[in-house]
């Protein structure tokens, strides 16, 4: 009897302790994202921001409002429990309470392999490229960097409404004619994860992760003459729009990048004046109407700022790709010609090649002991494998590909001597190791060689398609640059961002689509210099329809994944040819009422609508709305069940010459048929001329789920080529 009551004893408390933990849950706040209908205010109140408070009072006590936003959305971010979001969500005038989500970083030769070097006569002189003003949303940005030299800069643009904020280690004398602007945004990150350890991470843009100064001068970054990183890639460094302005906005924090803070920096910079906005950051995929940076980037577009993102660094998988709304330009990652040989010579005679950025202490002449220590450490980072090897007394590391890289190589700045290899070197190597009773190895450094063919290839990591939220919409836009890319850094961390890596430089070599995506900011800044007049959309058509799928001997662009030919949905329209982008003869422009018509065909909801366009938009109910009408630089076919005709209406916009467009089609997938109506448009100067593209499918459903082809428009000297996937549901 006596162990019934002690059992019931227990029972009760556990059930007290369960009861105390759902009320906890229920008190719990997280941060929510409030988009309301700016129209639907109360003529009681005078300002929105008192009806925000008014608001928020109703169901909060002690709810205080992180940040307002009057461009990027209309509302407001604040703290709260799940029912006071709902309860806030059921009033009048509140479209959406969003959860705050959590972005994470996309993580020289450049302007010589795209041809820069040789055509600055075809770009504009420093006064219209010095109106441009490039916006970056990361990490923040080391002023003192030599990429940020205002030498031979004019007066900070008339149209610059932004300012530079003061903080810790970071005064208004850091910014200048070149760094205009640099402004930080912490609430949100602060109201997650406790506030800001200004002992270790600066409060204010001053950047302590080496990621923004990075982005922000391959944008925009000023000539630097006898940059490399301890030897390796040396030569000049500059952006790709070097006489542009930038502006930094802080927005990712060693705790992550929030959306609050992100939305509250798009907001600033629309106000500020930017002309592009560069965000080399993603997160989960959702619904544009759900996607802060979706929503803030369509604001931004309204405002005529392109808006470029990076596609992601979960390639190669299908359907990995981030930001992939039809008003972001969304940029994937190729490599270069220039690579860092460091190879592998076992004791058995054979060779390997491998790729390493290590500077120091050399290895002995002599072959050293070999072992394998696949298992010392769990980390996924090389140079954090590095680092354990290290410590456990290694003299050097041989670092073998898995099969989610294969063969691609990306150079590190190992903290010991070091190389990379492919999975194939790797698996050889291995071998070697677990048969030959006393292995030995040397490796060998051969510092920078370039003119490595083939390149550009697709960079293995770079995210892929199809686009998993609108299939009807190819992304990614087109791949740039992003393997093993030399731009500015931080002095306040070694190359490896490691704790202990304790040297410091002034350029690093690093890769990602966070290194592509500025790659195209910078040549959308240098296009929008040249034609002030051109809309986000015009700029990215430009730059699309002459991008190249084939390399110099014909032969078609390779994925580093699978080194068989790539397709659009690795590489999009192709890889960015900047010199052919400023004549690219014919655009496909869209305007924000075309977009609002896209969304009308994703069957939106009016709130839903209003939550990304900030305004009412009744769609017509007596139109008949297709998201294949959008003027979109490509084509996405979707054969859905029980259809097999697909139809695409275009509309081109010449912004050369007087001309006459012939079209020509070429496809791998013979059971398609693709007529275009008409094949032949004639254009006056400025004129604007329609056609449709109809795919037909014959007989049964393909074995294979995809295809692709392309359709270009020729008038003998332009070349207006745009990408096509068929797909079937």
């Amino acid at each position: 009897m006596d162990s019934f009551y002690k059992s019931l004893v227990i029972l009760f408390v556990l059930l007290v302790s369960l009861c105390d933990a759902a009320t906890e849950m229920k008190q719990k706040k997280s941060t929510y994202i409030v988009h309301v209908a700016k129209s639907e205010m109360p003529e009681s109140f005078e300002h929105h921001t008192a009806w925000y408070e008014s608001s928020l009072q109703s169901i909060s006590d002690s709810a205080e409002m992180l940040y307002t936003y009057d461009n990027a959305i209309h509302g407001f971010s604040t703290r709260l429990t799940a029912e006071e979001a709902r309860l806030l969500e059921s009033q009048t005038g509140i479209l959406a309470v969003l959860p705050e989500m959590r972005y994470e970083l996309h993580t020289t030769r450049t302007p010589l392999f795209l041809g820069l070097d040789k055509s600055a006569d075809m770009f504009p002189e420093s006064s219209s490229g010095s109106e441009v003003i490039v916006g970056v949303l990361d990490t923040g940005v080391w002023p003192e960097s030599k990429s940020f030299d205002d030498t031979g800069f004019g007066p900070i643009p008339t149209s610059w409404k932004g300012e530079c904020e003061t903080g810790t280690n970071f005064t208004a004398s850091n910014c200048n004619k070149k760094l205009i602007g640099a402004r930080y945004f912490s609430k949100g990150c602060e109201a997650m994860l406790g506030p800001i350890d200004e002992s270790i991470e600066s409060k204010s843009p001053r950047d302590d992760d080496g990621h923004g100064t990075h982005t922000a001068s391959t944008a925009a970054g000023s000539v630097v003459s006898g940059a490399s990183l301890f030897g390796y890639a040396p030569g000049t460094a500059r952006g790709m729009a070097t006489r542009a302005r930038v502006a930094a906005y802080k927005v990712c924090w060693k705790g992550g990048c929030f959306s609050s803070d992100i939305l509250a920096a798009i907001d600033k910079a629309i106000e500020d004046s930017v002309n592009v906005l560069s965000l080399s950051l993603g997160g989960g995929m959702a619904d544009y109407y759900r996607d802060s940076v979706a929503i803030g980037a369509f604001a931004a577009m309204e405002k005529g700022i392109l808006v470029s993102c990076s596609a992601g660094n979960a390639g190669p998988s299908s359907y990995s790709l981030s930001n992939v709304a039809p008003w972001i330009t969304t940029v994937g990652a190729g490599t270069l010609d220039r690579d860092f040989p460091a190879y592998v010579s076992l004791g058995n005679g054979l060779n390997y090649s491998g790729v390493s950025l290590y500077r120091g202490n050399a290895l002995p002449d002599s072959p050293l002991p070999f072992i394998y220590a696949g298992n010392a450490s769990n980390t996924t980072n090389g140079v954090q494998k590095g680092s354990v090897v290290k410590s456990a007394g290694a003299l050097g590391m041989v670092l073998s590909n898995t099969a989610a890289n294969g063969e691609e190589l990306v150079a590190d700045a190992h903290l010991l001597p070091a190389s990379a290899v492919g999975e194939k070197a790797g698996d050889a190597i291995k071998k070697y190791l677990f048969t030959d009773p006393k292995p030995t190895v040397k490796i060998m450094f051969e510092g920078t060689k370039v003119g490595i063919q083939p390149s550009p290839v697709v960079a293995a990591f770079s995210s892929r398609g199809p686009n998993s939220i609108t299939p009807q919409i190819l992304k990614p836009d087109l791949i740039a640059p992003g393997v093993n890319i030399l731009a500015g850094w931080s002095k306040k961390v070694g190359p490896t961002g490691l704790s202990v890596d304790e040297r410091r430089v002034d350029f690093n070599i690093i890769s990602g689509t966070s290194m592509s995506c500025p790659h195209v900011s910078g040549l959308a800044a240098l296009i929008k210099s040249a034609h002030p007049d051109w809309s986000p959309a015009a700029i990215r058509s430009a730059l699309m329809t002459t991008a190249y799928t084939a390399y110099k001997n014909g032969v078609k662009l390779q994925d580093s994944a699978t080194g068989k030919q790539s397709t659009p949905f690795d590489h999009g329209a192709g890889h960015v040819d900047p010199v052919a982008a400023l004549n690219p003869g014919l655009v496909y422009d869209l305007t924000a009422d075309d977009y609002l018509g896209f969304l009308c065909a994703l069957n939106y909801t009016a709130s839903e609508i209003t939550s990304v366009a900030r305004r009412k938009f009744q769609c017509d109910a007596s139109k008949k709305y297709s998201v294949t009408d959008l003027n979109y630089p490509s084509f996405a076919v979707v054969y859905e069940s029980g259809s097999n005709v697909v139809k695409h209406t275009r509309t081109l916009t010449n912004v050369g010459p007087a001309g006459t467009y012939k079209a020509s089609v070429t496809s791998d997938i013979p059971s398609v048929k693709i007529s275009v109506e008409p094949q032949v448009l004639s254009f006056k100067e400025n004129e604007k001329k329609s056609f449709t593209v109809t795919f037909t499918s014959s007989g049964s459903t393909p074995q294979r789920v995809s295809g692709f082809g392309r359709l270009e428009w020729s008038d003998g000297k332009h070349v207006v080529g745009t990408p096509i996937s068929i797909s079937w549901e």
